[in-house]
Order: structure tokens, then sequence, then C-alpha cells
């Protein structure tokens, strides 16, 4: 029985899986070590998915039988695409807002070319699927590092508020944040809380985000603040 299992056309149907679940699974062991929602077993299930489809799109005439008769044309494109919708909405499920920051997009962009990999295996286009694997990763992994060390500006979106008596003057509050590095654009003002508390909403900026930890303790000991906000943006 397994020597009519063991065929070679089943074999290469078992390579093809094997290898994109390979793949999945490097992909999201990265996306598991940063604690990112989908990691491992996602990655790994959505690889080996959009592989098996292919593997059926690919082979249809094994299982459609004789179509010598009937004028059908066979598109495995139109599988492809009906994978990538779907992993649309898979994607959309790991991307949430937090504040005023979009988190889970590179989560979102994995699982995406995750599936295009899948696609890829299942079709028997092995090159191009090791070699975005390995890309896949390499971005994933190194292109992290090397965003961090990279000269770059992080926005920080800033709420601050005092009793409307004793606020702090625009230009104090401006002075404060460029003692800590920060650079401001336009400032928002609102008066709340039946006109008790008056708030201030601005983006800042800084090349250094250290800077948003000493700011928190500078405004922590300041008893006049009533009470404040600092969201870093970022993925």
């Amino acid at each position: 029985m397994l020597d009519t299992m063991l065929t070679p056309k089943n074999i290469e149907i078992i390579s093809h899986l094997g290898l994109a679940m390979v793949a999945g699974g490097l992909i999201g062991l990265e996306r598991s070590y940063y604690g990112r929602p989908a990691g491992f077993r996602t990655h790994t299930l959505v690889c080996l998915a959009s592989s098996l489809l292919m593997v059926v799109t690919v082979n249809q005439l094994e299982w459609m039988g004789d179509i010598s008769q009937n004028m059908i044309r066979i598109d495995p494109t139109r599988m492809a695409q009906g994978i990538m919708t779907g992993i649309g909405f898979l994607g959309a499920g790991v991307i949430y807002k937090e504040g005023f920051t979009v988190r889970g997009l590179t989560t979102a962009a994995s699982i995406w070319i995750t599936a295009v990999i899948g696609i890829l295996f299942g079709a028997g286009l092995y090159f191009p699927a090791s070699i975005a694997t390995f890309g896949t990763i390499g971005v994933l992994s190194l292109f992290h590092r090397v965003e961090r060390w990279m000269p770059k500006h992080s926005y920080v979106h800033f709420n601050i508020s005092f009793a409307r008596k004793s606020r702090m003057p625009e230009d104090e509050l401006r002075k404060l944040l460029k003692s800590h590095s920060f650079s401001i654009g336009n400032i928002s003002y609102h008066i709340v809380d039946d006109g008790e508390i008056a708030e201030y909403r601005t983006i800042i900026r800084t090349k250094n985000l250290s800077a948003v930890k000493r700011l928190a303790e500078h405004l922590i000991a300041m008893e006049s603040v009533h009470e404040f906000k600092i969201v870093p943006s970022g993925d």
C-alpha cells in the first residue's frame, strides 16, 4: 500500500507541501520571537494552505478526469487571486489601533508574503520561493536591527492637561519640550470637565526615543500637571 501511495507524483506533492510548511514556520518563528499576534503556527498554516490550494489547482487534470470533450480553460492564476483575497481578511485581523498608533502592519505584511511563498511552492517554483523565504526572514530580522540603528525622527502624540487656573503657559511648555530634545509643531487647545481643565494636544518629534522616558519622569514629578499622555507612533 505504501508503494502505491509513494508514486513520483505524490512525492512531488509532498515536497511542495513540506517545503511550504518549513518556509512558513521559519517566518513565523521570527514573528513569535518578537511576540507578534500571528506567529509560528499561523504563518505555517497560511503557507501550507496556500500551497495546498495551488497544488490542487495545477493538478486539476488529475481529479477532473478526461476533459478533452469539454471546452474548459484551466487558469491557476485565478486560484492565486482568490488566495490573496482571503489573506486580506486575515491580515486585517492582526492590525489594530492603540491610541494614536496603528500596530500590526508588519505582521500583516509577513502573512501576505507568506501566502505568496506558499503559492510559489504549490506551483513548483522552488527557486523563487526559496529566495522569497530567506529574503522575508532577512527583512523581518536584519532590517529590524538596521532600522533601530538608522538616524530617524520619531513622532510622539502628546497630550497634557492642567487645572485651568494654574495651567502652564504655552511658551513654558515649548521650552520644557525643547529642553528634552523635542521639536514641536502646532498645538490645539481644549477646555474640558465643565471648564475646569485646560488641555494641550500636539505631535512632538525627537531623534532619540529615550527622551520620551525622561520627559515622562519630569512630568510625573510636576504637581501642577493634572494628566498627560505620551504615545510614540510606530508599528
